[in-house]
Order: C-alpha cells, then sequence, then structure tokens
C-alpha cells in the first residue's frame, strides 16, 4: 500500500513538473511572437516612411532617378517578406540603399536644409533605434526559449510537443566591421 502512494506521489510530480514544463514553453513561444511582431510593426513603421522620404529627395536630386528606384525597390521587397528571416536579409538590402539616398543629399545643400527631409530623417533614425531595441528584445526571448527547449530535462518535453528552436535576427555584415575614419 505505502509503495502505491509512493508511486502515485511520483506520478504526480512528474505530471506537475511535465505541465509547468510545457506551459512555461508555450508563454515562451508567445512572448517570442509577441516580440517578433514589435518589431514587424516598427518595420512597417519605417516602410511607411521610406516614400515620403524619396518623394522629398526627388525634388531636389532630379537626376538620381536609379538610387531613388533601388530605395523603393528594397522597401518593397522587404516589405513583402514572408517570414522573420527573408525580413531580415531584406531589411540588410533596404539599410544599403538607404545610405545611398543619404550620401546623395550630402551633394545637395538645399536638400540637407530642407526641413521636411530633416524631419523626416529625424523620425527615420527613432525608427531606426526602437527597430534596433525590439531586434535585441526579439533575440533575448529567442535566446531564453532556445535554451529552455535545449536543457534537459525540459527538452524531453520540447522534443515530445515538437518545439524547435527560433532563429535570431541578426545585423548585416557591413555593421559588424569597424568604420574607418579618414581625416585627410
Amino acid at each position: 500500500m505505502i509503495i502505491a502512494i509512493i508511486i502515485a506521489v511520483i506520478v504526480f510530480i512528474l505530471l506537475i513538473w511535465c505541465v509547468q514544463s510545457y506551459n512555461s514553453m508555450i508563454r515562451m513561444k508567445n512572448k517570442s511572437e509577441e516580440a517578433e511582431s514589435d518589431l514587424e510593426a516598427n518595420m512597417k513603421k519605417r516602410f511607411d516612411l521610406i516614400p515620403n522620404l524619396v518623394e522629398t529627395t526627388k525634388g531636389y536630386a532630379k537626376h538620381e532617378k536609379e538610387a531613388l528606384e533601388d530605395v523603393i525597390k528594397a522597401r518593397n521587397n522587404a516589405y513583402s517578406s514572408s517570414s522573420l528571416s527573408d525580413l531580415d536579409k531584406n531589411d540588410s538590402a533596404l539599410n544599403k540603399a538607404l545610405g545611398r539616398l543619404f550620401a546623395i543629399s550630402e551633394a545637395y545643400p538645399e536638400l540637407k536644409a530642407d526641413k521636411s527631409f530633416l524631419s523626416l530623417q529625424n523620425e527615420l533614425s527613432e525608427i531606426e533605434e526602437q527597430i534596433f531595441k525590439a531586434r535585441k528584445y526579439y533575440n533575448g526571448v529567442a535566446r531564453s526559449f532556445n535554451d529552455k527547449i535545449m536543457v534537459f530535462p525540459s527538452s524531453i518535453i520540447a522534443s515530445l510537443f515538437h518545439f524547435n528552436k527560433l532563429s535570431y535576427v541578426e545585423i548585416e555584415e557591413s555593421a559588424k566591421s569597424t568604420p574607418k575614419v579618414n581625416f585627410n
């Protein structure tokens, strides 16, 4: 009788642990989806701002048509991304195109002084900061979730219920290198 009670208590404790582990993984998965959604919302804000920036630039830099078209094309590719990894890859191309756009603006002093251009540029800078924070938060949530599903014994529950690792949002290769400063 005592052995049956001990076995029942052990089974009950294991069952409680399984439910608690499963629920913890579900909460972490939901948190990762929320973080991904927040990142996508911030990127959409940026996508919505870009056409205004291009239109403002277009008025001053009429013969820079190719660069302006590249920005719009990169924006549309990023906007229509079907997954977070595609969005991350397309966002890298968009950042390069925006970099060329801002380099063009340096050649047009009247554009650099335009209040609407400056306002759009400042707004884009603020959105970039929000995107940076959203990426950092998403990666932290992804790391916690990945740790949870890979560590024994919770890895048993993760494999039973087919929880998969989350991918990280990475920064573009050009941002990883140290910029060269030349005062010549």
